[in-house]
């Protein structure tokens, strides 16, 4: 199968004089259905929108799981096939939603094909792909994004906005752990793609280390080296025909890592954290303060400020990012109203259009393939490191 149609309207012709732009998605699961949904809240909530998205088609290897999701979320047309998906001239922005495995051939097809594209994270299996990635939009001119989504919870680029304006003053520490637990043993979780090198490439190191290292890179700036140990905790998983397979992947990495400019740093993520569903906690110290960020509350930022308040008083405080001065907050509800993890792709989304209709650069608030490239960098040496215990300086 090529090509199903179908007679489902995929969203609003025009709000004003925005301009149309076909989506084309690659993934109906987990990130096509996160995708999908901020394409479609996007027109009517970041109001007026810098362009209307257009849910041209979807690409998927299953056929009936694929057509399915067309009907669910309304694109045009289903595609079993990326390449025939990038041939159709109504596609304008690639969005791939893919595993691992399939996000380096599709993007750097997409780009010859002059397509805009949006990569689901990591951006690549090692940095060698993402190198050649990263060459291919850079030859072929289109705008370009790594969906690292976190970079557009309002309360990070509150943070980011306190730190670039010298709140903070010098930088001295950075510290990032994201853990969850979905396969643990008491889950029996079988061998999935996120299990397997050949798909995944990493295990929690890319799954959750390249949201940490962006999150690290974007707060604080360019790391210098890093020193690192991977852990895999069942070294075998059984499969669908109950064989059992080997498990090449890390299940937890720990790693110090050095910026360049001086300051110091820990990441750690694992799979293995039991009671932990999706615990993405930083904190940021500099000479004049410390800033605190927890996912599982991503409406508030913890502050303190060396001289902020009187000592009897001095200590962490708690800031909600509801209000409308915040980043993003005035296109959703009053203040103290609460958004959620899925406003961040709305957010994200919105800023590619935007740079897509009116020529402005991705960078620095959204990650691009370069960005990818440099995270892919870091997660190369992580894993050079564990396996050779020694400290590796990073070279781009």
């Amino acid at each position: 199968m090529s090509e199903q149609s179908f007679t489902t309207m995929a969203g609003p012709k025009a709000v004003g004089a925005a301009p149309e732009i076909g989506v084309g998605m690659l993934g109906y699961a987990f990130m096509g259905k996160a995708h999908t949904n901020a394409y479609k809240k996007l027109p009517y909530m970041m109001y007026p929108p810098p362009a209307i998205p257009v849910l041209e088609a979807i690409c998927g290897r299953n056929v009936e799981a694929t057509r399915e999701a067309a009907k669910r979320y309304g694109y045009r047309k289903v595609f079993s096939n990326w390449r025939e998906m990038l041939a159709d001239p109504a596609v304008q922005l690639f969005d791939n939603g893919g595993p691992n495995d399939a996000h380096a051939e599709p993007c750097i097809a997409a780009a010859a094909a002059s397509k805009h594209i949006l990569c689901e994270k990591p951006m690549a299996r090692t940095a060698e792909e993402a190198k050649a990635m990263l060459d291919a939009v850079t030859k072929a001119g289109v705008k370009h994004m790594v969906a690292h989504n976190y970079r557009f919870v309002p309360a990070i680029r509150q943070a980011y906005n306190l730190i670039k304006g010298g709140q903070l003053g010098r930088i001295y520490h950075f510290r990032a752990v994201y853990l969850q637990e979905w396969i643990m043993p008491h889950y029996g979780t079988p061998m999935i793609w996120r299990l397997d090198k050949q798909a995944a490439g990493s295990g929690a190191l890319g799954d959750l280390g390249s949201h940490i290292i962006d999150l690290a890179r974007f707060l604080v700036g360019e790391m210098k080296s890093v020193s690192a140990l991977t852990k895999t905790f069942i070294p075998e998983r059984p499969t669908a025909d109950g064989t059992l397979a080997k498990v090449e992947v890390d299940d937890a990495f720990a790693a110090a890592v050095e910026f360049e400019n001086g300051a110091i740093g820990t990441l750690e993520c694992s799979r293995f954290a039991a009671g932990h569903k999706n615990h993405n906690c930083l904190e940021v110290n500099g000479e004049k303060g410390s800033i605190r960020f927890n996912l599982e509350r991503m409406n508030e930022l913890e502050v303190f400020w060396v001289e902020d308040r009187p000592k009897e008083t001095q200590g962490f405080h708690e800031v909600i990012v509801t209000e409308g001065y915040h980043p993003w907050i005035n296109n959703w509800w009053p203040h103290g109203h609460i958004i959620g993890w899925e406003h961040t792709f709305v957010h994200e989304i919105h800023h590619l259009l935007d740079c897509i209709v009116n020529d402005r650069d991705v960078a620095p608030f959204g990650a691009t393939f370069e960005d990818g490239y440099r995270n892919a960098v870091v997660c190369d040496a992580i894993v050079e490191s564990a396996a050779t215990r020694r400290q590796i300086d990073l070279k781009y």
